[in-house]
């Protein structure tokens, strides 16, 4: 038997209490030789209920003691008249409880702190396992989780892909604008239904104050075609659909005051459509 199946075993408890058997008895102090931690939770196991004793400990009533002295064959005043005669050196008589009534005592207290002791045991056992329980369902909840996003991640992944292969989708390419590097972007076309989708992953996130502003280029003038999200708390976005377009020339993003212009003010990239 393993050092914490000994411990979590019970008899211990058992053996501090006196209601183990005698094999129980020779068996535990077997361990307490070999096991230093066996020792030392018997140790623990008597002063707790040591402890025990001493915090519940009752002082009888009047009731009580009237009924001791009549069990002794005594009453109040002839009681006092003998611890007098104690005090000033005369011997008194000892009245001596039957033997049966001491083992029932003793055995009735022994059952007392035996009981309160599995309790706290089983008690603090029982607190392990509702902790334990709490942990894997923390664990299981934070897998769940994890398996959430990871699935959103995968449903806009395949969206994206379905973007990139449509048969209909024809690619620009846009490309920075000095002074402002970094500013790439492509967008995909849809030539059947005049959709614009944006891939503006690989744009730096704007300056504080400022938001990209996404514009198309038709018959020579720009055309206000949304404000471009690249990062909302941390999360940042791939595949953005903005508005829709039945004809153009090309395809610009400037960077602008947050919620746009009428018309684009600092163009950081820009591209051509080639049909």
């Amino acid at each position: 038997m393993e050092l914490n199946e000994i411990i979590s075993s019970g008899l211990i408890e058992l053996y501090c209490l006196g209601l183990a058997s005698p094999a129980e008895i020779a068996q535990v102090e077997t361990w307490a030789r070999q096991y230093p931690a066996v020792a030392a939770e018997i140790a623990q196991v008597q002063e707790g209920m040591e402890n025990y004793a001493q915090a519940h400990a009752i002082v009888p009533g009047a009731v009580v003691k009237e009924k001791l002295f009549a069990n002794l064959g005594l009453n109040e005043e002839r009681a006092a008249k003998e611890i007098t005669a104690n005090r000033v050196g005369t011997v008194t008589p000892v009245h001596s409880i039957s033997k049966y009534w001491r083992t029932a005592a003793a055995a009735s207290v022994i059952l007392l702190l035996g009981s309160a002791i599995l309790n706290v045991v089983y008690y603090n056992k029982y607190n392990d396992s509702n902790s334990a329980l709490q942990s894997a369902q923390q664990q299981a909840a934070t897998a769940e989780q994890s398996l959430a996003i990871e699935r959103q991640r995968n449903e806009a992944m395949s969206s994206d892909m379905a973007v990139v292969h449509n048969p209909h989708s024809l690619p620009v390419s846009l490309k920075e604008m000095e002074p402002a590097a970094g500013t790439n972007a492509k967008i995909f076309w849809m030539q059947n239904t005049g959709e614009v989708m944006i891939d503006a992953s690989n744009l730096p996130d704007a300056p504080a104050g400022k938001q990209y502003q996404f514009w198309a280029i038709v018959d020579g003038a720009p055309v206000d075609g949304g404000m471009i999200i690249t990062n909302d708390k941390g999360k940042k976005f791939r595949m953005q659909k903005m508005k829709t377009f039945g004809k153009a020339d090309a395809f610009a993003i400037s960077l602008e005051k947050e919620g746009g212009s009428a018309a684009p003010t600092q163009v950081v990239s820009m591209g051509k459509i080639s049909l």
